[in-house]
């Protein structure tokens, strides 16, 4: 496609207007897609191999490591391949972590748990979005951000973003999003374990906090198994009950922002990478899986939102994130604050 060309439209959009900005692969081929996610998946390797080597958060690598070939999006040839990583691969990354997730870890937990972090992800959320509204950063926006916090970070993000549609939340503030998240979730990680033990909470509470307060799902256990063995046990139930609440989330989000306007929609339904989330979650909870499985979904898992991360960021629009300014970090850093409070105060309520 030359400069001046007019871009094919898609054929479609997804459930919630979404619309792709690749065209379906019988319109341009298969062999369209290879560039783009050959890119990705160096970029991506790349990213793995510095996290471990240095410890650096794997999808915070994959973001910076993506922003620094940024410079190929002006490259059309990339184009379908990235689109297709960034938003095909994410739901396929969704639907996959359900495996990681049952119902008989979160009824372990006891319903006052249950019911406590339930309303901190409403309250989270509902704090990003207000923190938005307050410095006019737009709703959408603030769900996003605050999303992101409340349940599991990057792929809460990409999730919400996917739902959202990026009318409401553009790629460059996704972009920004995931910047803060994983930067937050990784000082975090080292500053949480710290201040458990400078309160004095149990092993018990410890886990508690940095499960329900971490963003992402690695560094939360991470944090945990640093303090010590049942603190990380608990880490991961409290956090995999957060990724469990992704689901109605995901729907809650829907039912608020409906259609864009002039959009005919016979009715509201869940998308399918959401069923999908929810099936794999039955299967993992009523099925015993053999460990090979869900060691495979885990890598699985990880390695596609990696690459979708990745190639978020190498087809981010750099002068619109650069345009947001630094209030645009204010919904994430307000409601990570938030989060850290109701955390502790369910470590010591409820725990």
């Amino acid at each position: 496609m030359t400069i001046g060309e007019q871009k094919p439209l898609p054929l479609g959009a997804d459930l919630y207007g979404d619309l792709l900005d690749t065209v379906p692969p019988e319109q341009h081929g298969w062999k369209a897609y290879w560039p783009g996610l050959a890119m990705t998946t160096i970029a991506a390797l790349a990213a793995a191999w510095m996290s471990d080597h240095y410890g650096a958060p794997r999808m915070l690598m994959g973001l910076l490591i993506g922003l620094a070939f940024n410079f190929a999006n002006a490259d059309t040839r990339l184009h379908p391949g990235l689109g297709f990583a960034s938003k095909t691969l994410l739901r396929w990354g969704i639907v996959v972590t359900g495996l990681q997730v049952t119902v008989w870890q979160i009824i372990d937990l006891g319903w006052a748990s249950f019911g406590w972090i339930a309303a901190m992800v409403a309250l989270v959320t509902a704090t990003g979005a207000l923190a938005a509204k307050v410095f006019r950063l737009g709703s959408g926006f603030g769900v996003l951000a605050g999303g992101s916090v409340a349940i599991c970070g990057a792929s809460a993000a990409l999730a919400l973003s996917s739902v959202l549609g990026e009318k409401r939340s553009s790629q460059a503030q996704l972009t920004l999003v995931l910047v803060t998240i994983s930067a937050a979730s990784a000082l975090a990680m080292s500053l949480y374990p710290v201040l458990a033990h400078v309160i004095g909470l149990t092993d018990r509470q410890a886990g508690w906090l940095v499960g329900g307060s971490i963003h992402d799902v690695a560094q939360a256990l991470g944090a945990g198994y640093s303090f010590s063995d049942e603190a990380g046990e608990t880490a991961a139930i409290v956090k995999l009950t957060r990724v469990a609440l992704l689901a109605p989330a995901l729907a809650s989000v829907a039912l608020i922002f409906p259609a864009e306007a002039g959009q005919k929609r016979d009715r509201i339904g869940l998308p399918w990478f959401v069923v999908g989330f929810l099936a794999l979650g039955a299967v993992n909870s009523f099925v015993p899986l053999p460990a090979p499985v869900t060691g495979w979904a885990k890598i699985a898992t990880q390695s596609l939102l990696l690459l979708a991360v990745t190639a978020t960021g190498i087809r981010s629009p750099m002068q619109l994130l650069l345009s947001q300014g630094w209030r645009s970090a204010i919904p994430v850093a307000v409601a990570t604050v938030v989060a850290f409070g109701l955390s502790l105060a369910g470590a010591l309520l409820i725990a």
